[in-house]
């Protein structure tokens, strides 16, 4: 589906602006992902000024490019897309992790208890006449969530939203979460499915509370949850990289976000400020990881 698509000009989790192009944008599946498949695309029509191509396997980079030569290309970001298998015990899982990452998701989750009375109240959501209790509680906590208020990436709102939701519970195709403490929502977790995976879509929790992990306490508890329902198969984190995302994981894809763009000259001036932009970024990104800098920063915090 074409339509106007806002590429941002990003450093880190913030934003500073954004350019405006009419793309397509062609998504690519954790299945897809997983068995390196490669869209095909239909030429670019009338105004349309190229497509967006999420989460392409990035081993099959060369192939695309071979196949749309006529369009300049620019890769946006290269990330690694995360999932996690549910098909096993929680047991087992929980053996995955390295004996520190172990210890330190169980602290969390012990704090969190002992500071909740001795018992986590955390409710799953599931069934069509649940939706609408889950949608204001996690509205409650989204409208005050860092994804909201920094990111733009809260709960979405509304009639439409909310009429999503109910159907795709009515087809048993979603799970929600919320995580409360002395009786007030204080962190969420939304999860549509397709098919047997179920998407990591969007989760929030009040900044008030950020120092007992309510979001990793919620995930780590949904993804015992998960595990011992047996429903879904796979646990899909998406696009983009992340401590948290990394932490729950059992597998990785190398991917990268394609931009494909037909060379009109607003095209080509856009796809290179782009460009231009991301590359000084890594940049100094590469120069505040260097060992002389972060030895700097040691000294200066002594």
């Amino acid at each position: 589906m074409t339509a106007s698509v806002a590429l941002p000009f990003r450093i880190g989790a913030r934003t500073l602006w954004r350019v405006r192009r009419r793309l397509t944008r062609v998504p690519v599946s954790l299945q897809q992902a997983q068995a390196g498949e490669v869209p095909t695309l239909r030429g670019v029509e009338g105004a349309n000024d190229g497509f967006l191509i999420l989460s392409l396997p990035a081993d099959r980079l060369d192939s695309v490019l071979a196949q749309n030569s006529g369009l300049k290309p620019f890769v946006r970001q290269r990330y690694n897309r995360f999932y996690a298998r549910l098909d096993s015990s929680f047991d087992a899982y929980l053996a995955g992790f390295s004996a520190k990452s172990r210890s330190t998701l169980k602290r969390k989750v012990r704090k969190f208890t002992e500071r909740s009375g001795g018992t986590l109240d955390l409710r799953c959501y599931r069934d069509v006449a649940e939706v609408d209790d889950f949608h204001r509680a996690a509205r409650h906590v989204s409208a005050r969530s860092y994804q909201e208020q920094l990111l733009d990436a809260g709960l979405p709102d509304g009639d439409g939203a909310l009429a999503e939701m109910r159907c795709l519970a009515s087809r048993d195709s979603m799970r929600g979460w919320i995580l409360s403490l002395d009786g007030e929502p204080i962190a969420y977790l939304y999860a549509p499915a397709e098919g047997a995976t179920l998407i990591y879509a969007y989760l929030g929790y009040d900044p008030d509370f950020a120092d007992i992990s309510p979001g990793t306490v919620l995930q780590f508890e949904a993804m015992r949850q998960l595990m011992e329902e047996g429903r879904f198969r796979l646990f899909d984190f998406t696009e983009g990289e992340g401590q948290h995302k990394r932490t729950f994981s059992t597998g990785e894809v190398a991917c990268v976000d394609l931009l494909l763009l037909k060379p009109t000259l607003p095209n080509l001036i856009v796809g290179a400020s782009l460009a231009g932009f991301d590359a000084g970024v890594a940049g100094i990104k590469r120069i505040l990881r260097s060992p002389a800098l972060q030895g700097l920063a040691r000294r200066l915090r002594r």
